[in-house]
């Protein structure tokens, strides 16, 4: 079964969909550890809710290098084999995505390449000013540029006239957690040394 390793730092709606779909068996999954880097973050309640292992990492004091190391460290003790970005408001450093290397995901709010480098509601409201057509999310692969990986899958939705920010986000979410679900489905654990020699995308098609 999947070890998944959580990185959030805001509400974690998308979680919700994870836990629920493994809960079900859509997911064949473990949750084993959640981690933020906001102590007030809702994404530990939520994992807690659900008895799911989740701790607050304190940033302060350290520089981007010190942190993600601790992290690395985190994820490792518990024993992660894909690690799944949802709202999580750092840069990873260079050292850290070499370390994971195709072991990280993100979802991302938008269509990208459209609206990259944006986060949460300031990517919405992007979208919203742009009087674009259609949004959605983007699962896809993280390298050291930012939002720039391989796309693994997006899902679209039709932007409503009258859409404000917090309509849109709650449709968009909800491609989000579907999104990931599909993706996570279809990951295949490579050995070490296809971790090391691995093309662009762990994902069958």
């Amino acid at each position: 079964m999947l070890r998944l390793g959580i990185l959030g730092s805001t509400r974690g709606t998308v979680l919700l969909s994870l836990i629920q779909a493994i809960q079900q068996k859509r997911l064949l999954a473990e949750i084993s550890v959640v981690l933020s880097n906001k102590a007030d973050a809702l994404i530990l309640e939520k994992a807690h809710a659900h008895h799911v292992s989740a701790q607050y990492l304190d940033p302060s004091g350290l520089t981007v290098a010190e942190y993600d190391e601790h992290l690395s460290s985190m994820l490792q003790a518990h024993h992660v084999e894909l690690i799944v970005l949802i709202g999580y408001m750092r840069i990873l450093s260079p050292a850290f995505v070499t370390a994971w290397r195709h072991r990280i995901i993100n979802v991302h709010p938008s269509l990208l390449p459209a609206f990259a480098g944006g986060m949460d509601k300031n990517v919405h409201q992007a979208v919203l000013e742009a009087n674009v057509k259609e949004s959605g999310c983007t699962v896809h692969v993280v390298t050291e540029a930012v939002d720039a990986g391989p796309i693994l899958l997006q899902k679209k939705c039709i932007v409503l006239p009258g859409d404000n920010v917090d309509r849109l986000k709650a449709r968009v979410q909800q491609l989000e957690g579907e999104a990931l679900i599909e993706v996570i489905s279809s990951y295949k654990v490579p050995s070490p040394l296809t971790f090391e020699m691995a093309g662009d995308s762990l994902i069958q098609s």
